[in-house]
């Protein structure tokens, strides 16, 4: 398993897709930052800057995007018709896609420390008070192990569309519809501790200092340990990919000359 993980941080640098996913992050500061022209009274801080991106990426960006990335790094091995080959190594189908979604669970940190970036660049250009060290430090923890925990949520449809040839276009789509769904859950403190993509923010403790807020740490760390094995009993279950390679019709060439 080692030996295929550090195969996949290789192929990193070949998946220019990884890009869309930067932008990606880049687009939820970016909506942010035209809902703080907003004029409806709020009080706009960097705490409150960095709380309205993490919804944003909870509810409408990470999900989709990460969904999208790790569903392309499985499906391409299929479409470059490369899978043959490493199932001949032999590297089984279920060893080969755990390994790929351990990487892409770097890759969410990876996203995480950019939306970062991209949130204090935000800062830097708007100036909201609450601007600080400690502020920063936090900000980093909280948004970073939340693509973290969102990733962990959206896996079992990364590994169960990664059977279906294509499928990963599929896993968007419910992934969005899921992400989505975070906004109702959100309105029952019960539903949002059991409902994976709320719960990443209760462990993250996401506006605990609202009185209305009532994170349940228990129940969060008890849903992301349901998906997270929901998904290790779908990779081990997929079956096999065959090796055997398709009979390529060959081109009759009509000599020249006698």
């Amino acid at each position: 398993m080692l030996k295929i993980i550090k195969t996949e941080l290789w192929k990193l640098k070949r998946y220019h897709i990884i890009w869309a996913g930067v932008i990606l992050m880049l687009l939820s500061v970016v909506i942010t930052l035209f809902t703080s022209t907003a004029l409806d009274g709020t009080v706009w801080t960097f705490s409150h800057l960095v709380e309205q991106v993490i919804k944003n990426n909870t509810t409408t960006i990470f999900p989709m995007c990460i969904t999208l990335i790790a569903g392309y790094t499985i499906a391409r091995e299929k479409t470059d018709d490369t899978l043959k080959n490493i199932v001949t190594v032999p590297v089984s189908y279920p060893a080969l896609v755990g390994g790929k979604l351990i990487v892409c669970g770097f890759i969410s940190l990876l996203f995480g420390v950019t939306s970062t970036v991209f949130t204090v660049a935000d800062e830097l250009l708007t100036g909201f008070p609450g601007f600080s060290a400690i502020t920063v430090m936090q900000a980093f923890a909280q948004i970073t192990f939340n693509c973290l925990f969102l990733y962990i949520s959206v896996t079992p449809i990364i590994a169960f569309t990664s059977r279906v040839s294509d499928g990963h276009m599929i896993g968007v789509i419910i992934a969005f519809v899921y992400g989505y769904g975070g906004m109702f859950a959100s309105g029952n403190m019960l539903l949002a501790n059991i409902y994976p993509i709320t719960a990443s923010m209760g462990l993250i403790q996401y506006r605990s200092y609202d009185t209305a807020v009532h994170w349940n740490i228990g129940l969060c760390g008890l849903s992301m340990l349901a998906v997270l094995l929901v998904s290790v009993v779908i990779v081990i279950t997929t079956k096999n990919v065959s090796s055997v390679k398709a009979v390529k019709k060959q081109k009759n060439v009509t000599k020249k000359g006698w």
